[in-house]
């Protein structure tokens, strides 16, 4: 058998370096170049807009499954009432936080669309979520548009993301501050799940911007005789961090304030 270092015949010997010979300099491949996408401006529209989204039969189609996933598995609706108010919430906080109209928009369509990857699994659901959505809008919607949007879907959950914009941050107020006891359906059993309870007892859930002192107030009113506070702090209190590091974002404090008192 040949020595694999030694070259088998005469031909291979040039192959074969020299030891104080310098290695070969490798061709260089030229690299495809594309040019950068114009950022938009301030006053730019957002090539997608809320009522877009909202008149968009697939991706209604997956509102309407992920509502539909979150009954059989026990959760409180996830259906159009939240992914509506979820996406005005968004819009109305980054208004008056003095953000773009276009960042305004785009906050509202992520907010509509932000818990869409329910559809498949609870897990997650964030980054499918974001998946899903880019596979329905990538063909009509401008990418410097689309790509805030989707980074806000797939970051809106304590447990996977965190506010990476100002339409990222708008989106988790908006969803966080979505705690009442409409959210609970009628099989739901209070004495037995903590999470239904507390969202039971939640008898007023508002979310007050005041642009002057840059805070963001989530006022609650709850039924101390359904749960009580410490239940709220007990299973919420990944949320509120969330949404306090995203008021930071907008340059605003959050402030938590629970029948009348202020808590955080």
């Amino acid at each position: 058998m040949s020595d694999p270092v030694q070259p088998r015949d005469p031909q291979e010997a040039t192959a074969v370096r020299k030891p104080n010979e310098p290695a070969p300099r490798m061709p260089v491949e030229p690299v495809p170049t594309h040019p950068a996408p114009t950022p938009p401006g301030p006053g730019d529209v957002a090539t997608v807009t809320l009522e877009d989204v909202q008149e968009n039969e697939e991706l209604s189609l997956y509102i309407a499954s992920a509502d539909r996933v979150m009954e059989a598995m026990g959760y409180t609706e996830h259906g159009f009432r939240h992914a509506n108010l979820v996406a005005n919430i968004a819009f109305q906080v980054l208004s008056r936080l003095g953000f773009t109209e276009r960042e305004a928009t785009l906050a509202s369509v992520a907010g509509y669309l932000h818990d869409v990857g329910n559809a498949l699994a609870r897990d997650a659901h964030g980054q499918t979520g974001a998946v899903l959505v880019n596979q329905s809008l990538r063909d009509s919607v401008h990418g410097a548009d689309l790509m805030p949007v989707l980074a806000a879907i797939a970051n809106h959950e304590e447990t996977e993301g965190v506010a990476v914009s100002p339409i990222s941050a708008g989106v988790i107020l908006a969803d966080k501050s979505d705690v009442h006891r409409s959210r609970v359906r009628k099989s739901g059993r209070i004495e037995f799940d903590v999470h239904d309870r507390v969202n039971y007892a939640v008898e007023r859930s508002f979310l007050s911007v005041d642009s002057g002192a840059r805070t963001v107030s989530l006022e609650l009113t709850i039924d101390t005789e359904i749960s009580q506070v410490m239940e709220y702090f007990e299973i919420f209190l990944g949320r509120m961090q969330l949404c306090r590091h995203a008021a930071e974002l907008l340059d605003a404090r959050f402030r938590l304030v629970i029948n009348g008192a202020e808590l955080a």
